[in-house]
Protein backbone atom coordinates (compact mmCIF):
# COMPACT_ATOMS: atom_id res chain seq x y z
CA UNK A 1 0.00 0.00 0.00
CA UNK A 2 2.96 2.33 0.43
CA UNK A 3 3.74 2.11 -3.28
CA UNK A 4 0.79 4.24 -4.48
CA UNK A 5 1.73 7.02 -2.05
CA UNK A 6 5.18 7.20 -3.61
CA UNK A 7 3.64 7.23 -7.08
CA UNK A 8 1.39 10.17 -6.29
CA UNK A 9 4.30 12.12 -4.86
CA UNK A 10 6.58 11.42 -7.85
CA UNK A 11 4.30 11.79 -10.87
CA UNK A 12 4.14 15.23 -12.47
CA UNK A 13 0.77 15.50 -14.07
CA UNK A 14 0.99 17.13 -17.34
CA UNK A 15 -5.33 13.88 -23.96
CA UNK A 16 -6.04 15.67 -26.72
CA UNK A 17 -7.54 19.12 -26.28
CA UNK A 18 -11.30 19.10 -25.73
CA UNK A 19 -14.07 21.70 -25.56
CA UNK A 20 -14.72 23.37 -22.22
CA UNK A 21 -17.88 21.54 -21.21
CA UNK A 22 -17.69 22.06 -17.48
CA UNK A 23 -18.40 18.36 -16.83
CA UNK A 24 -16.07 15.61 -15.50
CA UNK A 25 -15.32 12.94 -18.12
CA UNK A 26 -17.34 9.77 -17.53
CA UNK A 27 -18.14 8.64 -13.95
CA UNK A 28 -14.80 7.30 -12.67
CA UNK A 29 -13.44 10.33 -10.80
CA UNK A 30 -10.85 11.17 -13.46
CA UNK A 31 -9.42 14.59 -14.36
CA UNK A 32 -7.57 15.99 -17.35
CA UNK A 33 -5.95 18.99 -18.97
CA UNK A 34 -5.06 19.52 -22.65
CA UNK A 35 -2.33 16.89 -22.53
CA UNK A 36 -3.18 14.06 -20.18
CA UNK A 37 -5.96 12.28 -18.34
CA UNK A 38 -5.50 10.53 -14.98
CA UNK A 39 -7.70 8.21 -12.95
CA UNK A 40 -7.35 5.97 -9.89
CA UNK A 41 -8.51 2.35 -10.35
CA UNK A 42 -9.54 0.18 -7.38
CA UNK A 43 -10.44 -3.14 -9.04
CA UNK A 44 -7.44 -5.02 -7.57
CA UNK A 45 -8.25 -4.02 -4.00
CA UNK A 46 -5.64 -1.28 -3.84
CA UNK A 47 -5.52 2.11 -5.59
CA UNK A 48 -3.52 2.23 -8.83
CA UNK A 49 -2.99 5.55 -10.59
CA UNK A 50 -3.39 5.40 -14.39
CA UNK A 51 -2.59 8.13 -16.87
CA UNK A 52 -2.75 8.54 -20.63
CA UNK A 53 -4.88 9.84 -23.49
CA UNK A 54 -8.55 10.69 -23.49
CA UNK A 55 -10.96 11.97 -26.11
CA UNK A 56 -14.68 12.69 -26.25
CA UNK A 57 -17.28 13.45 -28.88
CA UNK A 58 -20.48 15.19 -27.84
CA UNK A 59 -23.62 15.76 -29.91
CA UNK A 60 -26.78 17.54 -28.84
CA UNK A 61 -30.10 18.52 -30.31
CA UNK A 62 -33.36 19.80 -28.86
CA UNK A 63 -34.66 16.30 -28.12
CA UNK A 64 -31.60 14.11 -27.54
CA UNK A 65 -27.87 14.07 -27.01
CA UNK A 66 -24.94 11.69 -26.88
CA UNK A 67 -21.36 11.60 -25.66
CA UNK A 68 -18.70 9.02 -26.50
CA UNK A 69 -15.48 8.57 -24.52
CA UNK A 70 -12.24 6.83 -25.44
CA UNK A 71 -9.53 6.13 -22.83
CA UNK A 72 -6.08 4.61 -23.43
CA UNK A 73 -4.16 4.54 -20.13
CA UNK A 74 -1.10 3.02 -18.49
CA UNK A 75 -0.11 2.78 -14.80
CA UNK A 76 1.77 5.87 -13.64
CA UNK A 77 4.34 3.58 -12.01
CA UNK A 78 6.39 2.05 -14.87
CA UNK A 79 7.21 -0.95 -12.66
CA UNK A 80 3.56 -2.01 -12.78
CA UNK A 81 2.54 -3.96 -15.85
CA UNK A 82 -0.86 -2.83 -16.95
CA UNK A 83 -3.23 -0.96 -19.24
CA UNK A 84 -6.74 0.45 -19.37
CA UNK A 85 -8.73 0.45 -22.61
CA UNK A 86 -12.23 1.88 -22.30
CA UNK A 87 -14.78 2.82 -24.97
CA UNK A 88 -18.18 3.93 -23.76
CA UNK A 89 -21.10 5.89 -25.22
CA UNK A 90 -24.09 7.39 -23.45
CA UNK A 91 -27.35 8.58 -24.97
CA UNK A 92 -29.78 11.08 -23.44
CA UNK A 93 -33.40 11.87 -24.24
CA UNK A 94 -34.74 15.32 -23.34
CA UNK A 95 -38.33 16.22 -22.53
CA UNK A 96 -39.16 19.92 -22.46
CA UNK A 97 -41.84 21.40 -20.21
CA UNK A 98 -42.28 24.87 -21.70
CA UNK A 99 -44.70 26.43 -19.19
CA UNK A 100 -42.30 25.64 -16.34
CA UNK A 101 -39.16 26.44 -18.34
CA UNK A 102 -37.76 23.06 -17.34
CA UNK A 103 -36.31 20.01 -19.06
CA UNK A 104 -35.91 16.44 -17.87
CA UNK A 105 -33.20 14.17 -19.24
CA UNK A 106 -32.92 10.39 -19.11
CA UNK A 107 -29.50 8.90 -19.89
CA UNK A 108 -28.56 5.29 -20.60
CA UNK A 109 -25.40 3.56 -21.76
CA UNK A 110 -25.52 2.91 -25.52
CA UNK A 111 -22.34 0.84 -25.97
CA UNK A 112 -19.35 -0.16 -23.87
CA UNK A 113 -16.05 -1.98 -23.94
CA UNK A 114 -13.47 -2.01 -21.18
CA UNK A 115 -10.39 -4.04 -20.33
CA UNK A 116 -8.11 -3.31 -17.36
CA UNK A 117 -4.80 -5.09 -16.79
CA UNK A 118 -2.98 -4.76 -13.45
CA UNK A 119 -0.01 -7.08 -13.07
CA UNK A 120 -1.12 -10.63 -13.87
CA UNK A 121 -4.82 -9.80 -13.54
CA UNK A 122 -7.10 -8.83 -16.40
CA UNK A 123 -10.52 -7.36 -15.68
CA UNK A 124 -12.90 -7.53 -18.67
CA UNK A 125 -16.17 -5.63 -18.46
CA UNK A 126 -18.93 -8.18 -19.10
CA UNK A 127 -21.97 -6.08 -18.26
CA UNK A 128 -22.68 -2.41 -17.67
CA UNK A 129 -26.08 -1.20 -16.49
CA UNK A 130 -26.50 2.56 -16.21
CA UNK A 131 -29.34 4.97 -15.46
CA UNK A 132 -29.14 8.73 -14.96
CA UNK A 133 -32.03 11.15 -14.66
CA UNK A 134 -31.75 14.94 -14.51
CA UNK A 135 -34.00 17.94 -14.19
CA UNK A 136 -32.81 21.24 -15.66
CA UNK A 137 -34.36 24.56 -14.65
CA UNK A 138 -33.68 26.99 -17.47
CA UNK A 139 -33.57 30.47 -15.98
CA UNK A 140 -32.75 33.57 -18.05
CA UNK A 141 -29.52 34.25 -16.15
CA UNK A 142 -28.42 30.63 -15.64
CA UNK A 143 -29.42 27.01 -16.08
CA UNK A 144 -29.44 24.90 -12.91
CA UNK A 145 -29.58 21.12 -12.92
CA UNK A 146 -29.58 18.17 -10.56
CA UNK A 147 -29.33 14.48 -11.37
CA UNK A 148 -29.35 11.02 -9.81
CA UNK A 149 -27.28 8.03 -10.94
CA UNK A 150 -27.53 4.29 -10.43
CA UNK A 151 -25.14 1.93 -12.23
CA UNK A 152 -23.51 -1.48 -12.01
CA UNK A 153 -20.37 -2.81 -13.67
CA UNK A 154 -19.50 -6.52 -13.70
CA UNK A 155 -15.92 -7.53 -14.61
CA UNK A 156 -14.66 -11.03 -15.41
CA UNK A 157 -11.33 -11.70 -13.68
CA UNK A 158 -8.84 -13.61 -15.88
CA UNK A 159 -11.70 -15.20 -17.82
CA UNK A 160 -12.69 -17.76 -15.18
CA UNK A 161 -11.05 -16.80 -11.88
CA UNK A 162 -13.85 -14.71 -10.50
CA UNK A 163 -16.06 -11.64 -10.79
CA UNK A 164 -15.67 -8.07 -9.60
CA UNK A 165 -18.91 -6.12 -9.22
CA UNK A 166 -18.94 -2.34 -8.83
CA UNK A 167 -22.22 -0.73 -7.75
CA UNK A 168 -22.38 3.02 -8.31
CA UNK A 169 -24.90 5.41 -6.80
CA UNK A 170 -25.01 9.12 -6.15
CA UNK A 171 -25.92 12.49 -7.51
CA UNK A 172 -24.81 15.31 -9.77
CA UNK A 173 -25.41 19.06 -9.46
CA UNK A 174 -24.43 21.87 -11.77
CA UNK A 175 -25.15 25.19 -13.40
CA UNK A 176 -24.29 27.00 -16.60
CA UNK A 177 -24.29 30.68 -17.42
CA UNK A 178 -22.36 33.16 -19.55
CA UNK A 179 -19.79 33.61 -16.77
CA UNK A 180 -19.09 29.99 -16.02
CA UNK A 181 -20.29 26.45 -15.58
CA UNK A 182 -19.71 23.73 -13.03
CA UNK A 183 -20.69 20.10 -12.69
CA UNK A 184 -19.91 18.19 -9.50
CA UNK A 185 -20.39 14.44 -9.12
CA UNK A 186 -20.66 12.73 -5.74
CA UNK A 187 -20.63 9.00 -6.47
CA UNK A 188 -20.28 6.06 -4.10
CA UNK A 189 -18.58 2.98 -5.57
CA UNK A 190 -19.13 -0.29 -3.74
CA UNK A 191 -16.59 -2.87 -4.96
CA UNK A 192 -17.09 -6.59 -4.31
CA UNK A 193 -14.72 -9.31 -5.57
CA UNK A 194 -15.50 -13.04 -5.55
CA UNK A 195 -12.53 -15.01 -6.86
CA UNK A 196 -9.40 -17.03 -6.27
CA UNK A 197 -6.35 -16.12 -4.23
CA UNK A 198 -2.94 -17.70 -3.67
CA UNK A 199 -0.65 -19.76 -5.94
CA UNK A 200 -2.16 -22.21 -8.42
CA UNK A 201 -1.54 -25.28 -6.29
CA UNK A 202 -2.82 -23.52 -3.18
CA UNK A 203 -5.56 -21.45 -4.75
CA UNK A 204 -8.70 -21.03 -2.76
CA UNK A 205 -11.94 -19.13 -3.09
CA UNK A 206 -11.87 -15.77 -1.38
CA UNK A 207 -13.85 -12.55 -1.46
CA UNK A 208 -13.33 -8.99 -0.41
CA UNK A 209 -15.31 -5.76 -0.41
CA UNK A 210 -14.43 -2.10 -0.36
CA UNK A 211 -15.99 1.33 -0.78
CA UNK A 212 -14.84 4.43 -2.61
CA UNK A 213 -16.48 7.84 -2.53
CA UNK A 214 -15.52 9.85 -5.62
CA UNK A 215 -16.16 13.59 -5.69
CA UNK A 216 -15.23 15.01 -9.08
CA UNK A 217 -15.82 18.57 -10.21
CA UNK A 218 -15.16 20.44 -13.44
CA UNK A 219 -15.49 24.22 -13.43
CA UNK A 220 -15.16 26.82 -16.15
CA UNK A 221 -15.01 30.36 -14.81
CA UNK A 222 -14.76 33.64 -16.69
CA UNK A 223 -13.41 36.57 -14.69
CA UNK A 224 -12.76 40.21 -15.44
CA UNK A 225 -9.23 41.56 -14.98
CA UNK A 226 -7.53 44.90 -15.52
CA UNK A 227 -4.20 45.27 -17.29
CA UNK A 228 -2.40 48.62 -16.98
CA UNK A 229 -0.60 50.07 -19.98
CA UNK A 230 3.16 49.78 -19.49
CA UNK A 231 3.88 52.97 -21.45
CA UNK A 232 2.94 56.56 -20.67
CA UNK A 233 2.64 58.01 -24.19
CA UNK A 234 -0.60 56.24 -25.07
CA UNK A 235 -4.21 57.22 -25.68
CA UNK A 236 -5.36 55.00 -22.81
CA UNK A 237 -3.92 54.03 -19.40
CA UNK A 238 -4.97 50.37 -19.56
CA UNK A 239 -7.91 48.13 -20.21
CA UNK A 240 -9.98 45.18 -19.07
CA UNK A 241 -9.92 41.62 -20.30
CA UNK A 242 -11.84 38.44 -19.60
CA UNK A 243 -9.87 35.41 -18.44
CA UNK A 244 -11.55 32.01 -18.79
CA UNK A 245 -10.13 29.22 -16.65
CA UNK A 246 -11.09 25.56 -16.47
CA UNK A 247 -10.04 23.44 -13.52
CA UNK A 248 -10.87 19.87 -12.59
CA UNK A 249 -10.56 18.37 -9.13
CA UNK A 250 -11.19 14.88 -7.80
CA UNK A 251 -11.20 13.36 -4.34
CA UNK A 252 -11.29 9.57 -3.83
CA UNK A 253 -11.97 8.50 -0.24
CA UNK A 254 -11.55 4.75 0.13
CA UNK A 255 -11.98 1.92 2.60
CA UNK A 256 -10.22 -1.17 1.19
CA UNK A 257 -8.63 -4.41 2.43
CA UNK A 258 -4.89 -4.65 3.02
CA UNK A 259 -2.90 -6.12 0.12
CA UNK A 260 0.43 -7.86 0.79
CA UNK A 261 2.45 -9.35 -2.07
CA UNK A 262 -0.65 -9.58 -4.22
CA UNK A 263 -2.73 -11.28 -1.54
CA UNK A 264 -5.85 -9.45 -0.33
CA UNK A 265 -6.36 -9.55 3.44
CA UNK A 266 -10.03 -8.78 3.99
CA UNK A 267 -9.71 -8.60 7.77
CA UNK A 268 -7.10 -5.81 7.56
CA UNK A 269 -8.45 -2.47 6.34
CA UNK A 270 -6.77 0.53 4.73
CA UNK A 271 -8.41 3.96 4.68
CA UNK A 272 -7.15 6.93 2.74
CA UNK A 273 -7.90 9.77 0.36
CA UNK A 274 -6.33 10.53 -3.01
CA UNK A 275 -6.76 13.98 -4.54
CA UNK A 276 -6.20 14.85 -8.19
CA UNK A 277 -6.14 18.24 -9.87
CA UNK A 278 -5.76 19.50 -13.45
CA UNK A 279 -6.09 22.91 -15.06
CA UNK A 280 -6.40 24.07 -18.64
CA UNK A 281 -4.41 26.96 -20.11
CA UNK A 282 -6.40 30.17 -19.48
CA UNK A 283 -8.10 31.85 -22.44
CA UNK A 284 -7.68 35.63 -22.57
CA UNK A 285 -9.79 38.17 -24.47
CA UNK A 286 -9.09 41.90 -24.41
CA UNK A 287 -12.11 44.22 -24.25
CA UNK A 288 -12.99 47.61 -25.67
CA UNK A 289 -11.84 50.74 -23.87
CA UNK A 290 -14.32 53.06 -22.09
CA UNK A 291 -13.71 56.78 -22.57
CA UNK A 292 -16.05 59.05 -20.63
CA UNK A 293 -15.42 62.64 -19.60
CA UNK A 294 -17.70 62.64 -16.54
CA UNK A 295 -16.40 59.61 -14.60
CA UNK A 296 -13.02 60.79 -13.33
CA UNK A 297 -12.99 60.37 -9.54
CA UNK A 298 -16.60 59.21 -9.37
CA UNK A 299 -17.21 56.55 -6.69
CA UNK A 300 -18.69 54.13 -9.27
CA UNK A 301 -16.10 54.83 -11.99
CA UNK A 302 -14.54 51.34 -11.99
CA UNK A 303 -17.85 49.49 -12.03
CA UNK A 304 -19.15 51.60 -14.92
CA UNK A 305 -15.97 51.10 -16.92
CA UNK A 306 -16.17 47.33 -16.40
CA UNK A 307 -19.73 47.20 -17.71
CA UNK A 308 -18.87 49.34 -20.73
CA UNK A 309 -15.88 47.12 -21.52
CA UNK A 310 -18.17 44.10 -21.38
CA UNK A 311 -20.50 45.81 -23.89
CA UNK A 312 -23.28 45.89 -21.30
CA UNK A 313 -23.54 49.63 -21.88
CA UNK A 314 -23.26 50.88 -25.44
CA UNK A 315 -23.09 54.17 -27.25
CA UNK A 316 -20.63 56.72 -28.57
CA UNK A 317 -21.40 59.57 -26.19
CA UNK A 318 -18.47 60.95 -24.21
CA UNK A 319 -20.77 61.34 -21.20
CA UNK A 320 -22.26 58.54 -19.08
CA UNK A 321 -24.29 60.74 -16.71
CA UNK A 322 -23.67 58.54 -13.65
CA UNK A 323 -25.93 60.53 -11.31
CA UNK A 324 -28.90 60.67 -13.67
CA UNK A 325 -31.79 58.26 -13.01
CA UNK A 326 -31.52 54.81 -14.54
CA UNK A 327 -34.50 54.13 -16.80
CA UNK A 328 -36.40 50.87 -16.98
CA UNK A 329 -35.44 50.31 -20.62
CA UNK A 330 -31.73 50.93 -20.02
CA UNK A 331 -31.62 48.55 -17.06
CA UNK A 332 -33.49 45.76 -18.86
CA UNK A 333 -31.14 46.09 -21.83
CA UNK A 334 -28.11 46.01 -19.53
CA UNK A 335 -29.33 42.88 -17.71
CA UNK A 336 -30.03 41.07 -20.98
CA UNK A 337 -26.58 41.92 -22.33
CA UNK A 338 -24.74 41.10 -19.10
CA UNK A 339 -26.31 37.60 -19.09
CA UNK A 340 -25.71 37.18 -22.83
CA UNK A 341 -29.39 36.42 -23.37
CA UNK A 342 -30.02 35.97 -27.09
CA UNK A 343 -32.48 38.27 -28.80
CA UNK A 344 -33.42 39.07 -32.39
CA UNK A 345 -30.34 40.93 -33.59
CA UNK A 346 -32.09 42.55 -36.51
CA UNK A 347 -34.37 44.32 -34.03
CA UNK A 348 -31.63 45.52 -31.68
CA UNK A 349 -28.41 46.21 -33.58
CA UNK A 350 -29.40 46.92 -37.13
CA UNK A 351 -26.32 45.01 -38.27
CA UNK A 352 -28.04 41.80 -39.34
CA UNK A 353 -29.80 41.56 -42.67
CA UNK A 354 -33.54 41.88 -42.09
CA UNK A 355 -35.68 39.25 -43.80
CA UNK A 356 -38.97 40.22 -45.39
CA UNK A 357 -41.52 39.01 -42.89
CA UNK A 358 -44.97 40.04 -41.83
CA UNK A 359 -44.96 43.15 -39.61
CA UNK A 360 -44.84 42.38 -35.92
CA UNK A 361 -47.47 43.52 -33.50
CA UNK A 362 -46.01 45.04 -30.37
CA UNK A 363 -46.81 43.46 -27.02
CA UNK A 364 -46.89 46.93 -25.52
CA UNK A 365 -48.61 50.20 -26.24
CA UNK A 366 -45.61 52.37 -25.37
CA UNK A 367 -42.77 50.38 -26.97
CA UNK A 368 -43.18 50.06 -30.73
CA UNK A 369 -41.59 47.29 -32.77
CA UNK A 370 -39.47 49.95 -34.47
CA UNK A 371 -37.97 50.96 -31.12
CA UNK A 372 -34.30 49.83 -31.02
CA UNK A 373 -34.92 48.40 -27.53
CA UNK A 374 -38.16 46.56 -28.38
CA UNK A 375 -36.43 43.17 -28.73
CA UNK A 376 -34.82 43.53 -25.30
CA UNK A 377 -38.08 44.55 -23.62
CA UNK A 378 -40.06 41.86 -25.42
CA UNK A 379 -37.58 39.13 -24.46
CA UNK A 380 -37.47 40.32 -20.83
CA UNK A 381 -41.27 40.17 -20.58
CA UNK A 382 -41.46 36.81 -22.37
CA UNK A 383 -38.90 35.33 -19.98
CA UNK A 384 -40.63 36.76 -16.93
CA UNK A 385 -37.86 39.16 -15.88
CA UNK A 386 -40.00 42.28 -16.20
CA UNK A 387 -43.69 43.04 -16.48
CA UNK A 388 -45.91 45.68 -17.96
CA UNK A 389 -49.17 47.00 -16.56
CA UNK A 390 -52.28 47.39 -18.67
CA UNK A 391 -50.22 47.01 -21.83
CA UNK A 392 -47.71 49.68 -20.80
CA UNK A 393 -44.05 49.14 -19.89
CA UNK A 394 -43.11 52.78 -19.13
CA UNK A 395 -39.65 52.35 -20.70
CA UNK A 396 -38.40 55.83 -19.82
CA UNK A 397 -39.70 55.84 -16.25
CA UNK A 398 -37.00 55.91 -13.56
CA UNK A 399 -36.04 52.55 -12.06
CA UNK A 400 -36.59 51.86 -8.36
CA UNK A 401 -34.51 49.56 -6.15
CA UNK A 402 -37.43 47.14 -5.79
CA UNK A 403 -37.82 46.94 -9.56
CA UNK A 404 -34.08 46.38 -10.14
CA UNK A 405 -33.82 43.69 -7.49
CA UNK A 406 -36.94 41.91 -8.77
CA UNK A 407 -35.59 41.74 -12.34
CA UNK A 408 -32.26 40.28 -11.20
CA UNK A 409 -33.71 37.72 -8.78
CA UNK A 410 -36.30 36.61 -11.35
CA UNK A 411 -33.43 36.08 -13.77
CA UNK A 412 -32.07 33.49 -11.34
CA UNK A 413 -35.45 32.06 -10.37
CA UNK A 414 -34.56 32.60 -6.73
CA UNK A 415 -37.82 34.34 -5.79
CA UNK A 416 -39.22 30.85 -5.23
CA UNK A 417 -36.65 30.28 -2.48
CA UNK A 418 -38.14 32.93 -0.19
CA UNK A 419 -40.12 31.85 2.89
CA UNK A 420 -43.89 31.47 2.85
CA UNK A 421 -45.84 34.75 2.76
CA UNK A 422 -45.94 36.62 6.03
CA UNK A 423 -42.16 36.70 6.61
CA UNK A 424 -40.25 39.80 7.68
CA UNK A 425 -37.33 40.90 5.47
CA UNK A 426 -35.31 42.22 8.49
CA UNK A 427 -35.01 45.70 6.93
CA UNK A 428 -36.34 48.50 9.14
CA UNK A 429 -38.43 49.78 6.25
CA UNK A 430 -39.93 46.36 5.53
CA UNK A 431 -43.42 47.88 5.47
CA UNK A 432 -42.41 50.01 2.46
CA UNK A 433 -41.45 47.03 0.30
CA UNK A 434 -44.11 46.45 -2.41
CA UNK A 435 -45.83 43.08 -2.06
CA UNK A 436 -44.82 42.03 -5.61
CA UNK A 437 -41.12 42.46 -4.78
CA UNK A 438 -40.94 41.19 -1.21
CA UNK A 439 -39.72 37.69 -2.15
CA UNK A 440 -37.05 39.17 -4.41
CA UNK A 441 -35.88 41.71 -1.82
CA UNK A 442 -35.54 38.93 0.75
CA UNK A 443 -33.44 36.77 -1.59
CA UNK A 444 -31.40 39.74 -2.79
CA UNK A 445 -30.26 40.30 0.77
CA UNK A 446 -29.49 36.60 1.20
CA UNK A 447 -27.09 36.51 -1.77
CA UNK A 448 -25.56 39.97 -1.22
CA UNK A 449 -27.22 41.98 -3.98
CA UNK A 450 -28.97 44.35 -1.59
CA UNK A 451 -27.72 45.64 1.75
CA UNK A 452 -29.19 48.11 4.17
CA UNK A 453 -27.59 51.45 5.01
CA UNK A 454 -26.23 52.33 8.45
CA UNK A 455 -29.81 52.43 9.75
CA UNK A 456 -30.63 49.06 8.12
CA UNK A 457 -33.00 50.57 5.56
CA UNK A 458 -33.11 49.47 1.92
CA UNK A 459 -35.32 52.27 0.49
CA UNK A 460 -37.14 49.95 -1.96
CA UNK A 461 -39.08 52.75 -3.69
CA UNK A 462 -36.11 55.08 -4.12
CA UNK A 463 -35.07 55.81 -7.72
CA UNK A 464 -31.66 54.38 -8.61
CA UNK A 465 -29.03 56.47 -10.33
CA UNK A 466 -27.14 55.02 -13.28
CA UNK A 467 -24.12 54.66 -11.00
CA UNK A 468 -26.07 52.78 -8.29
CA UNK A 469 -27.63 50.46 -10.86
CA UNK A 470 -24.17 49.79 -12.31
CA UNK A 471 -22.81 48.78 -8.92
CA UNK A 472 -25.74 46.42 -8.36
CA UNK A 473 -25.13 44.85 -11.78
CA UNK A 474 -21.48 44.25 -10.91
CA UNK A 475 -22.53 42.53 -7.67
CA UNK A 476 -24.91 40.40 -9.75
CA UNK A 477 -22.13 39.43 -12.17
CA UNK A 478 -19.81 38.63 -9.27
CA UNK A 479 -22.48 36.28 -7.92
CA UNK A 480 -22.73 34.51 -11.28
CA UNK A 481 -18.95 34.30 -11.54
CA UNK A 482 -17.82 33.39 -8.02
CA UNK A 483 -20.60 32.54 -5.57
CA UNK A 484 -22.21 29.85 -7.71
CA UNK A 485 -18.90 28.07 -8.21
CA UNK A 486 -18.23 28.27 -4.47
CA UNK A 487 -21.57 26.63 -3.75
CA UNK A 488 -21.42 24.00 -6.49
CA UNK A 489 -17.79 22.99 -6.08
CA UNK A 490 -15.81 24.10 -3.03
CA UNK A 491 -18.65 23.67 -0.54
CA UNK A 492 -19.32 20.13 -1.79
CA UNK A 493 -15.69 19.04 -2.15
CA UNK A 494 -14.67 20.38 1.25
CA UNK A 495 -17.66 19.34 3.33
CA UNK A 496 -18.95 16.09 1.78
Amino acid sequence: MKRWLAILAAVIIIIPARPAWGAPPDYCGGVNNEYEYQEVVFLSGEPVLFKGSFSAIEKNSESKGSVSYKFDLKPADPSIKGSLDRRVSYESVYTNFSPQGQTTASTEVKSYRESVVIGDKRYSLEDYQFSRSDVIDRRPAADFFSGTIAARKVYQLNKDEGLVTVDISGGIVGYSNFWGKTETQVLDHSVHCQGLTGADEEAETASWSGTVRMIASDSVRKSLSYSPNEVTLSSFPGGHMTVSKEEMTSSCQFDLPEVEEGVVLEAERVNGCIELNQAMLPEIQRLILPKFKDLGGHWAEEDIKKLYSLNVFQGTSAFFLPDAPMTRRDFVRAVMRSCNIKIEESQSTGLARVRKTAPQTSLLRDVLTTDPDYAYVKEAITRGLAQGSGGYFLPDAPLTRAQAVTILIRGLGFEYNAPAPGFFSSFRDDADIPAWSKDSVYMARQIGLLNGDTTNRCYPNQVMSRAEASTMLIRFLNFLERDLQQDYRENIVLYK
